[in-house]
């Protein structure tokens, strides 16, 4: 096993505390990066600000820079540092704070659900994208549409890619456009969301295209996040037959998400690269070197949560990177786990069989996300 091919393997926890035994942040020789596993390296790696999203060579990967997924890539915030950075998420952030879960509740509860694989596929995958659609101000037909192509614009993210997939996300990147500029230019919208977002981004920048590039990064962060978020509380309920999904209520939902949130995240590790030299965790680094941040290994650290690698519904003082820490910490962590926590209640009204589901992970460099049958 190696720290990439970990994110999908059955049970990667064993290994992440044999790294962290080795050292907090050390160098893997065969991956050719440093390799940060316990708590105290993952926060300062992810605190420091020579640390950053992408390599100053390539701000936006080779493979796709050509195209629009390219150009919607390299406006990302969760992609730049600095005001590129900062501005977008001044704009995006207090609104996705003050989501009204009500709201969520209400949308995920209108989503048609059945029962079985092709059903939790649609439930963990598209239901996501479609109420932050609505959220939006986009009507369900819309929504749905939008959540197909999300689902091919989220390919150009990730490296396991071909080319036909990149080019499909090109086209996908063109028409997620497209819906935004007549949303933008419809006077009837009354999405709350969408007005306070366009009023703040006002303030500090006229560019439409960053705004535009910005609202599909809400959508594509939703995409596979909260699936995995979804899937993985499933599996939760699978593993721990003490916890009979028949009698599981909204508040024993709301605390399995907050712990397999930390405890099985679908986001198992992301990448910093480091800008100018300097010492991390006693650790001097240069220039151009690659840190894999392992936040699930983080977040079984005894360092950080007492009894780690228990699954503690009512755990105190729980604590997790699984949403990310400092400047680039996940502006949408209350919409995530509002709308997998709405959509766990709907699924379990349906008392699925979750006995007679098989899965597999969803190849992933860094995701953990389960793909049932």
């Amino acid at each position: 096993m190696d720290p990439i091919i970990a994110a999908i393997h059955a049970d990667p926890y064993p290994y992440y505390a044999q790294l962290r035994a080795e050292g907090g942040l050390v160098f893997h020789q065969g991956l050719k990066l440093w390799v940060a596993s316990s708590a105290q390296a993952v926060a300062a790696v992810l605190a420091h600000p020579d640390c950053h999203v992408r390599p100053s060579h390539e701000p936006v990967p080779q493979a796709i820079a050509q195209g629009m997924a390219g150009k919607v890539f390299g406006q990302l915030m969760r992609m730049n540092e600095g005001e590129r950075q900062r501005c977008p998420r001044a704009a995006i952030e207090p609104g996705l704070a003050l989501i009204d879960v009500n709201e969520v509740n209400a949308l995920v509860g209108a989503r048609l659900i059945t029962p079985g694989p092709d059903g939790l596929y649609a439930a963990m995958f598209r239901g996501p994208v479609c109420v932050v659609a609505a959220l939006l101000g986009f009507s369900p037909a819309q929504g749905r549409a939008i959540s197909e192509l999300t689902a091919d614009f989220v390919a150009c993210l990730s490296p396991l890619s071909d080319q036909a997939q990149l080019d499909t996300a090109h086209v996908a990147a063109e028409q997620l456009k497209g819906y935004f500029i007549e949303l933008l230019d419809d006077p009837n919208n009354r999405s709350a969301l969408l007005a306070g977002i366009r009023q703040r981004f006002a303030v500090t920048s006229t560019d439409s295209e960053s705004l535009i590039a910005n609202l599909i990064g809400l959508f594509s962060q939703t995409y596979e996040a909260t699936a995995g978020l979804i899937g993985n509380a499933l599996l939760a309920l699978i593993r721990n037959p003490q916890l009979d999904s028949a009698q599981v209520d909204d508040v024993i939902v709301d605390d399995l998400i907050a712990e397999v949130q930390r405890f099985d995240p679908s986001v198992q590790n992301t990448r910093r690269f480091v800008a100018a030299p300097c010492e991390i965790d006693g650790v001097s680094l240069n220039a151009g070197d690659v840190i894999l941040v392992l936040l699930a290994s983080a977040n079984r650290d005894p360092q950080l949560n007492d009894d780690p690698d228990g699954f503690l519904l009512d755990r105190p003082n729980r604590r997790s990177f699984t949403f990310g820490a400092g400047r680039h910490q996940c502006p949408g962590q209350v919409l995530a786990i509002s709308i997998a926590s709405a959509t766990l209640r709907k699924i379990l009204t349906l008392k699925p069989a979750l006995d007679r589901l098989t899965w597999r992970y969803r190849p992933s460099l860094n995701g953990r996300i389960p793909l049932f049958a």
